[in-house]
């Protein structure tokens, strides 16, 4: 018996062991299982946390880059804004002014290209205006004004001529179609012209070049040989299209001297000299492309003089001028500082007093510009600018701001003469990395500038739309 009980204390020992162990087992379990738990639900908030952390970032992102910042800048007082904002039937001339410079803030929106033709009929109409010059090829805007003289053609045509496709559009047609009107019915010495002082297209440059070298008996059979349809012909190169073209000029520039009087020759003259802006603009841009548009510009300034000249011998003297802002401004130069813009020189030649510019901005435009495979496409910006915000907060589609009616001593007078933001956009092609530049650095859309240096009164659109541009 004792050794029965013996055994029967270490078989129940070992089953309060086994339960004990079995207890033990299942307390870890549990707790272990508890444990996955807890894990999971750690995990579960990380994962939770950290889509919120990246949900948060991509909405600051999409805000930043859609705003181009935190929101859309800070504003002028709209009260003060009110007081010396108006229309631009408002705009006031100085009697001293030579010339009158319209610039444009894109060249993708409707509402600038209008703008060409609600201050331009109002330059006719009040100040007695008659000539238009655009930030076009002196050749293609001589096909424009053959046609508002009664040439043949549509507007939509001769919108075409002038060669870029910022100009193919419904506005420029309107703009072309009026006058055209106008000149039906002008007196004798009344009517408009219509010019452009850019050098970057060719083909109508040449045409009319031979069309007047015809007229004057003067030999082409040379000249002729340099183009091979739209094209410069391959059996010269750019050095000797410049040789020719240099010795014909000589020889027409001897001619005039001669005459003194003929104004065929004077023309041709002047088609030759932007055949050969356009051969050494070209070669600038291969060669230092930092320096060529401060070229381009100096060729633009004295094609203005030289329209400027035609009109003043014609008894009128003033023109009006319009391309982009940064061709228009006042004390405006490239990077660096070295090179200044057209409407800067043009200032230095003719005198601060004798130019008036008129800069333009929007609050929000929905711009359309080119890509590079060819196709348009629309994006939204917001400029930034203080004065356009205001504008906004007035109620204006468009307004016009004065600079010389602002007092001296208030709050708006210190915006205007303090550095802004202002809205910059040209027809950069808006893809690939030159689209993601201009969402992550809004300074490639922007100008940091003291906009009474640049304007004598700036205009404002508040929501500027795309243009259509015509196949």
């Amino acid at each position: 018996m004792g050794t029965c009980g013996k055994n029967g204390k270490n078989r129940t020992a070992e089953g309060v062991v086994e339960i004990s162990k079995n207890l033990t087992d299942t307390t870890q379990r549990n707790k272990m299982k508890d444990m996955g738990i807890k894990k999971k639900k750690h995990t579960a908030i990380r994962r939770i946390v950290i889509l919120c952390i990246f949900a948060v970032l991509v909405l600051t992102g999409a805000v930043f880059f859609h705003f181009g910042g935190f929101g859309t800048g800070g504003s002028a007082d709209p009260e003060e804004f009110a007081t010396y904002a108006g229309q631009i039937s408002d705009i006031t001339i100085p009697e001293n002014t030579r010339i009158i410079a319209l610039g444009e803030a894109t060249h993708g929106n409707r509402e600038f290209q209008q703008l060409k033709l609600d201050v331009f009929q109002i330059m006719v109409e009040q100040v007695g205006v008659r000539a238009f010059a655009l930030e076009g090829d002196y050749g293609g805007c001589e096909a424009v004004n053959r046609y508002i003289h009664g040439g043949e053609g549509t507007a939509k045509e001769a919108a075409a001529a002038i060669g870029f496709a910022i100009y193919r559009t419904g506005e420029m047609e309107n703009l072309i179609s009026w006058m055209r009107s106008y000149n039906v019915t002008a007196a004798d010495g009344d009517d408009i012209r219509f010019y452009g002082f850019d050098m970057q297209q060719t083909e109508y440059n040449y045409q009319f070049l031979l069309e007047e070298l015809k007229s004057l008996g003067h030999d082409t059979a040379e000249l002729e040989k340099l183009r091979d349809g739209e094209d410069w012909s391959a059996l010269y190169d750019r050095e000797e299209r410049i040789l020719v073209f240099t010795e014909l000029r000589q020889d027409l520039s001897e001619r005039v001297s001669a005459s003194n009087t003929d104004q065929a020759i004077e023309t041709a003259v002047h088609l030759t000299d932007i055949l050969l802006q356009n051969q050494a603009m070209e070669k600038a841009y291969e060669e230092n492309f930092a320096d060529a548009n401060g070229i381009r510009d100096q060729y633009m300034a004295d094609n203005t003089m030289w329209i400027l000249e035609q009109e003043e011998r014609r008894g009128n003297d003033r023109i009006f001028i319009t391309g982009h802002n940064g061709h228009m401004e006042q004390s405006g130069t490239y990077v660096g500082g070295e090179n200044k813009v057209m409407g800067n020189l043009l200032t230095d030649r003719i005198g601060r007093d004798a130019y008036f510019a008129i800069g333009t901005d929007f609050y929000k435009t929905t711009c359309n510009f080119p890509t590079s495979s060819g196709k348009r496409v629309n994006r939204t910006f917001y400029s930034r600018d203080p004065l356009a915000k205001a504008s906004r907060k007035n109620g204006y589609d468009v307004s016009w701001l004065d600079f010389s009616v602002i007092p001296a001593d208030g709050g708006l007078a210190e915006m205007v003469n303090g550095y802004i933001f202002m809205g910059n956009l040209g027809e950069n092609p808006m893809d690939g990395l030159n689209g993601i530049v201009y969402r992550l650095l809004p300074y490639a859309y922007r100008v940091w500038q003291v906009s009474s240096e640049l304007y004598d009164g700036m205009i404002f659109v508040t929501q500027a739309h795309p243009i259509s541009v015509n196949n």
